[in-house]
């Protein structure tokens, strides 16, 4: 490998260049209206791989609606580097898609221009997940360049929609699991859409929590209204939207849906001790995301909170004055936006089933003519795979090789639905290889992935495929 590392070395300001490329283009995918620069990205990575010698297609994945209005979603790029029957194949995910961003987010540079400061690059997509996607193709380009064969058959699935609830992507799957389909010849995935524990040590991941992620709508008048007019005399809807999200969530974190703790599986005494060796420094994480105080204090507490306990996270209002100045304004409907994140073994059906008894009963209480509806948008199942599977050990392999260290078995707190899928369609082992790091503030303002992690990340995906390759049959 030491060939394929020293030329990562030497391309290290074309792999720069490449991202920067990539981050200035808008593939926010929640603006359906705007699908047209998402689309752009796919077409973006189109290009590049038939300029590798790669084959690829634009997988129509179907439509979406918003209201009255239709939009053809952003398609599925499948690439296909190698079809060698004798090599093991590896199918990689990844997402083209980025979350929304906007200078006056309160990010210091431009979030649609990477910027390299202080061994860093910043921009939107940097990590989440433009880079690593990016990282995968790289290594592809630094092997062509380098006149040797990928040690694998290499394939990748890229998606446009992971930000907005990979609409699409399930039915792609199952479907495409099948005799003949690009996915049926698939031995091990590997997706590189995560992030280490802390900033210093790799990790590998083989757990994530998934997800029940509601809207809540309330109806009052036809129209907004002038407060000054109509207040007092009217139901607001914005009161009792904020008087119903109240009865979700203790300030103490303690989820008020009965029972929803119930399918929660215990904390064994095997479970607690892997907490124990695990490197992550209390105060560094309390400093990394600009908090004085966590509502745990040891490792392990904080830890448990953040992978196998679930939450309830109120997100924001749709409908309701947000802008600078003052508006006395009482809107005609609102929209609470909240989720929880759930752990072995909740069933968002479930799940959804208790919040809308639950919620349904707090309105009939409230007692407001008002109209309320509760509904979910998108549920996951939480995932935990075999960190002693061969993909694993393949993975823990190239990271001493490139780290020289050996990393930390994690698991996530958030969720990429995608794995669950991938493992249940296909009967395969799904590993998460993450090379961003844990303060890279994925979703958040002043997004960034580190130069040493992007650069030492291509070296570690590279090794991971070498790794996959010298695996008995």
């Amino acid at each position: 490998m030491e060939k394929f590392f020293n030329k990562v070395d030497e391309r290290k300001t074309y792999a720069i260049d490449k991202l920067r490329e990539a981050v200035e283009i808008k593939s926010v995918s929640s603006d359906f209206s705007r699908f047209d620069r998402v689309v752009q990205m796919a077409q973006f990575l189109e290009k590049w791989v038939k300029d590798l010698g790669g084959e690829v297609s634009m997988v129509d994945v179907g439509n979406i609606k918003d209201g009255e209005t239709t939009y053809k979603l952003p398609p599925i790029v499948e690439a296909t580097f190698g079809k060698d029957p004798k090599k093991k194949t590896v199918c990689v995910y990844g997402h083209y898609d980025v979350q929304p961003a906007e200078l006056s987010d309160g990010w210091l540079t431009d979030p649609w221009k990477l910027i390299e400061k202080d061994e860093k690059l910043y921009g939107r997509g940097s990590t989440d997940d433009k880079g690593p996607m990016l990282a995968w193709l790289l290594v592809v380009e630094y092997y062509k360049e380098l006149k040797m064969e990928l040690p694998v058959n290499l394939k990748m699935c890229m998606e446009g929609m992971e930000e907005s609830g990979s609409e699409g992507l399930d039915d792609y799957v199952h479907e495409n699991v099948k005799p003949n389909k690009f996915l049926h010849d698939v031995d091990y995935f590997c997706i590189s859409d995560n992030y280490w524990l802390g900033s210093d040590k790799p990790c590998i991941t083989y757990g994530l929590r998934g997800i029940a992620y509601f809207y809540l709508e309330v109806l009052g008048s036809s129209k907004d209204l002038h407060s000054g007019v109509h207040g007092g005399n009217v139901y607001e809807p914005m009161i009792d939207l904020v008087h119903i999200l109240s009865k979700l969530v203790e300030p103490s974190g303690k989820i008020l849906v009965p029972g929803i703790y119930d399918n929660v599986a215990p904390l064994t005494t095997e479970e607690e001790s892997t907490y124990k060796d695990i490197s992550f420094d209390v105060d560094t994480y309390k400093k990394d995301i600009g908090v004085q105080q966590l509502r745990e204090t040891s490792k392990e507490k904080i830890l448990q909170n953040r992978w196998r306990n679930p939450t309830c996270t109120i997100h924001g209002v749709e409908g309701a004055f947000y802008g600078c100045g003052a508006k006395t304004v009482i809107p005609a409907k609102v929209i609470g936006k909240f989720s929880f994140r759930l752990v072995p073994d909740m069933d968002p059906v479930k799940i959804e089933s208790l919040v809308k008894d639950y919620l349904v009963k707090e309105w009939g209480k409230l007692g407001s003519p008002n109209t309320m509806k509760v509904y979910m948008t998108h549920g996951a199942k939480a995932w935990v795979s075999d960190p002693n599977h061969v993909n694993y050990k393949a993975g823990r392999h190239a990271i001493e090789k490139v780290f020289k260290q050996k990393p930390d078995l994690t698991r996530e707190g958030g969720s990429i639905p995608i794995t669950l899928t991938f493992e249940e369609a296909s009967g395969k082992n799904v590993l998460l290889l993450p090379i961003g790091a844990g303060d890279d503030g994925a979703h958040s303002q002043n997004e960034k992935i580190n130069v040493r992690n992007y650069i030492e990340g291509i070296k570690l995906l590279g090794a991971y495929l070498d790794e996959i390759s010298k695996l008995s049959t």
